[in-house]
């Protein structure tokens, strides 16, 4: 099993090119299902994710190929073979579960094991179930798989989510669009990822309106068309980048960035000490003077903190002025990485959904193990500030989330390389 060793080397400088975003290409790939017309997506993100997704739609009988060294995605749902999603592929991934609205949206009926994921909370599949069955669906749950079907196909409906999940809007979202009548989806998920599959699904001629708000109206169509579409930039991955040369000092300009995707976080980075600039390629980040100052953080759906960017958020924190009250109300056991910062040096009390961290001067390497995607990356922004070296183990974990993470730190500046173990 692969290990990054981190060493700390100081301040950074230079550009890091911000991917495609994961969770909106995991959205919009399952959208072939919804056409027998070619999709194709541009600026797709080279992940381990992206492969599983891919598996799963070839499992289905759609032609996937990846173009331009995986950056191109084209797609052909004109010949699905079966409406079955195997465990053995969904468990690795929950985003699986987005195959249900168009197979049942198109096919009339799907069989969808329950999906897997990252160990941060249970996310359960309910509030995808009540809203296919407020639009007619029959679902039930049998030996590990949701066996849905419909009578004459889905039907519209005014349907409330009990959480802006998104999800769950995503799949009622790509359902709609070929459901008979008008479908208004409330308490809906404001997600970028959200509003680039609705102008993905329009290009494919659905008829949306509201996406970015809380209520979404879809009016059904008889039949979508293929399209071509480019993926959002990732806003985990830009908040990402840009909290490296806040932890490490220097000046690094992200990619690609755009201030709307990440307006929350620049207002914790700001309040910290930390300098944003929009330029014409993206966005510069460099720290205004001194150490960096404690803030409080909750995490929200957007527009709020993302829950995604949490685990870094507290890395940077540990080395901050002050004490800082990071609160977690997104996903439960998002803490677990800060008993490996802690190992570092750091000062971390966890109780319930509630990290209070305590900013000492300088973080230590240590060896430490990641425990799910966001905390990996953490530990390694860790390990770029700390003194002496850090070693992160079970790294497999930043591989469904980051691609060539190592290759972009190297380039302004870090200290940074990939052993393989095997």
């Amino acid at each position: 099993m692969d290990s990054i060793v981190v060493t700390g080397n100081g301040p950074l400088e230079g550009q890091i090119p911000i991917a495609g975003a994961k969770n909106a290409c995991l959205a919009l790939m399952p959208a072939t299902l919804l056409s027998e017309e070619p999709l194709t997506l541009t600026n797709a993100p080279r992940l381990s994710d992206i492969k599983t997704m891919t598996e799963l739609l070839q499992s289905l009988g759609a032609e996937v190929s990846s173009l331009q060294d995986g950056q191109v995605i084209a797609m052909s749902s004109h010949n699905l073979s079966t409406t079955r999603a195997d465990y053995d592929i969904v468990r690795k991934m929950r985003a699986s579960n987005l195959v249900l609205g168009p197979l049942l949206a198109r096919e009339g009926h799907a069989e969808v094991s329950l999906p897997g994921g990252c160990a941060i909370g249970a996310r359960p599949m309910d509030l995808h179930v009540t809203a296919l069955e407020a639009m007619g669906a029959e679902i039930e749950l049998k030996d590990g798989y949701l066996h849905a079907k419909t009578n004459g196909g889905l039907k519209g409906a005014v349907h409330t989510l009990g959480f802006a999940s998104v999800g769950a809007t995503e799949n009622v979202l790509m359902a709609a669009t070929l459901a008979k009548g008008t479908t208004v989806l409330k308490n809906a998920a404001r997600e970028p990822e959200i509003v680039d599959l609705a102008d993905c699904l329009r290009k494919m001629g659905a008829q949306i309106e509201g996406d970015g708000t809380s209520e979404i109206t879809i009016q059904g169509v008889d039949r979508l068309h293929g399209a071509t579409h480019p993926v959002v930039t990732d806003r985990i991955e830009l908040g990402t980048y840009m909290l490296a040369p806040a932890i490490c000092g220097g000046e690094v300009e992200c990619l690609g960035g755009r201030m709307d995707l990440v307006g929350a976080f620049c207002e914790k980075l700001d309040a910290a000490g930390i300098s944003v600039e929009e330029t014409k390629n993206g966005l510069k980040v460099s720290r205004k003077n001194g150490r960096i100052k404690a803030v409080d953080v909750v995490t929200e759906p957007f527009p709020g903190f993302p829950t995604d960017l949490q685990a870094q958020m507290m890395a940077l924190l540990c080395t901050a002025e002050g004490t800082s009250v990071l609160e977690e109300k997104i996903f439960e056991n998002r803490f677990m990485h800060a008993p490996e910062l802690t190992r570092m040096g750091a000062q971390i009390e966890v109780h319930g959904g509630t990290a209070t961290v305590t900013g000492v001067e300088q973080l230590k390497g240590a060896p430490v193990m990641a425990t799910d995607l966001r905390a990996s990356v953490s530990l390694i922004l860790a390990g770029m500030a700390a003194e002496g070296e850090t070693t992160v183990s079970r790294v497999y974990h930043l591989d469904r989330g980051y691609e060539q993470v190592v290759r972009k730190l190297r380039g302004v500046g870090a200290k940074i390389e990939r052993i393989s173990n095997s």
